[in-house]
């Protein structure tokens, strides 16, 4: 039995939510997300809430039943509030710029990067931080994720592209083990 499962997901004012043919679609003031939910799973909602439940017989199905809903919340709170993540970018020389849906990285290549952000997510440079938001959670992690794989950061001087708050492991360098 998933104690995260069993919880009830509060709707805020302003979001509805509708069930149909195994799809479940959340609006809210930020836009509309819809996601497939698989059969044993079943999803009722009230005015207020929504509850997600599974079969109890139903084989395997009963370990994704946490998932459903904390897959379910996360729309629910990215079509209300939205999601942000922050890149930082460390390194002499390394910069980023914004010119339409398109983030110029220069990172210590020959060549700088040009990625295009998908519909759904934006990007705001701040020196040498990079602050991309969007409605959808999963999406917003990918596109993080990719800019970061980029330039990870060395462990020696801890150059390259990071999470904000992210801890970097630090290597010494040959100086000391000459001592």
């Amino acid at each position: 039995m998933s104690r995260l499962g069993k919880l009830p997901i509060k709707l805020p004012t302003g979001v509805s939510a509708v069930f149909k043919d195994g799809r479940l679609s959340i609006k809210g003031s930020k836009g509309e997300l819809s996601r497939e939910i698989k059969f044993p799973a079943t999803v009722s909602i009230s005015e207020t809430e929504i509850t997600v439940s599974v079969d109890k017989e139903a084989k395997n199905f009963s370990a994704f039943w946490g998932l459903y809903r904390a897959l379910a919340n996360n729309m629910v709170l990215g079509v209300s509030e939205g999601f942000t993540k922050k890149l930082e970018i460390n390194g002499v020389g390394y910069r980023a710029s914004i010119s339409g849906s398109k983030l110029n990285l220069n990172l210590g290549y020959s060549h700088p990067i040009e990625f295009i952000l998908p519909d759904g997510i934006s990007a705001v440079v701040e020196g040498n931080t990079i602050t991309l938001s969007g409605i959808d959670n999963e999406l917003l992690g990918n596109i993080a994720h990719k800019i970061r794989a980029f330039r990870k950061p060395e462990p020696y001087k801890g150059k390259g592209v990071k999470y904000a708050g992210e801890i970097i492991r630090r290597k010494v360098g040959k100086t000391a083990a000459k001592k």
